[in-house]
């Protein structure tokens, strides 16, 4: 018999995401989630354990088990639709550098389409890949990301990165005009102008929103991917959310432009990438980030991200 947890509530930082950004349509599935948790357990024949805390922005993680066997699982439920993308890269994967998806032949497991859910292997959720010290995570994340990298299969459903940059570029469009972004003009001038410059990287099946905290230690791997936001283009804009991580520790190093240029280098160099590239991406994610900041109310998480732009 499944249960949930108990005293199940919804994490706050999911909350607060999904009020702050949500549609009616995400707001109705956070309100119902309480409901669903429960069904979604019983559907499967899983006896929930703990929620994955805090959790996710855009999604709810419940560790169980197997009623029948005791295996260990992880059941995510995501955000109308959210879950449909990522089970479909998690397909192609097929577990090589990323979670794996439980479909086969498991009643119940796969993405739901009525209910955004995904039955997942169970991976080291206390332990990301930012629990090591920078140099040694570098290096185990550019090795994840060349596992990663495959060619888009024939008619995938993906969206393209040129389609993900044109939305980028339109965001930054409305939001330089932003009171608090006054001073970012030139910024946002030289990451339109980069990203104009940076042309075609041919068509690979991206993670899409990798960093450090993206990679969980796993048992049949050193580290596994979760939570991508797949879509199909050039390998660089992947390697441009990782330049931007640890921003903080970066920040307050000895002589953080010379840091960030180097960091950029070598990340470059350690999958065979051209750091031109690189760095145009890197620019650009850095100032969507920066305005998207401004647009929330939080001054300084995005003078941070323009500041870094500027190292750049």
């Amino acid at each position: 018999m499944s249960a949930q947890p108990a005293r199940f509530s919804v994490p706050a930082r999911l909350t607060e995401s999904v009020r702050a950004t949500g549609s009616p349509a995400d707001l109705a599935w956070l309100a119902g989630l309480p409901r669903a948790l429960p069904a979604r357990l019983a559907d499967r024949g899983l006896v929930a354990e703990r929620l994955a805390e805090p959790g996710g922005r855009g999604s709810l993680v419940v560790f169980a088990h197997r009623a029948d066997d005791l295996a260990p699982v992880a059941l995510k439920l995501t955000r109308p639709s959210a879950g449909a993308a990522e089970a479909a890269a998690l397909r192609v994967w097929a577990g090589r550098g990323a979670v794996l998806l439980l479909d086969g032949s498991d009643e119940g497991a796969g993405p739901d389409a009525a209910g955004g859910a995904l039955l997942l292997e169970r991976l080291h959720g206390e332990i990301p890949l930012r629990s090591l010290a920078e140099a040694k995570a570098m290096l185990e994340a550019t090795s994840l990301l060349r596992r990663l990298w495959v060619p888009a299969p024939p008619g995938h459903p993906f969206e393209s990165l040129a389609d993900r940059a044109a939305a980028t570029a339109s965001r930054l469009a409305e939001r330089r005009s932003l009171p608090a972004a006054a001073d970012a003009a030139p910024l946002v001038d030289e990451a339109l102008e980069a990203l104009a410059l940076a042309g075609d990287g041919g068509d690979w099946l991206l993670h899409g929103d990798f960093q450090h905290g993206r990679a969980l230690a796993a048992d049949r791997s050193p580290w596994l991917a979760v939570a991508p936001r797949p879509l199909v283009g050039d390998r660089a804009y992947d390697l441009a959310r990782l330049v931007l991580d640890r921003l903080d520790t970066l920040a307050a190093s000895p002589g953080p432009r010379g840091a960030a240029r180097r960091r950029l280098a070598r990340l470059a160099e350690a999958v065979e990438l051209p750091a031109e590239r690189v760095r145009a991406w890197t620019l650009l994610r850095a100032v969507d980030a920066a305005l998207g900041a401004f647009a929330a109310g939080d001054a300084g998480r995005a003078e941070l991200r323009l500041e870094f732009a500027s190292w750049l």
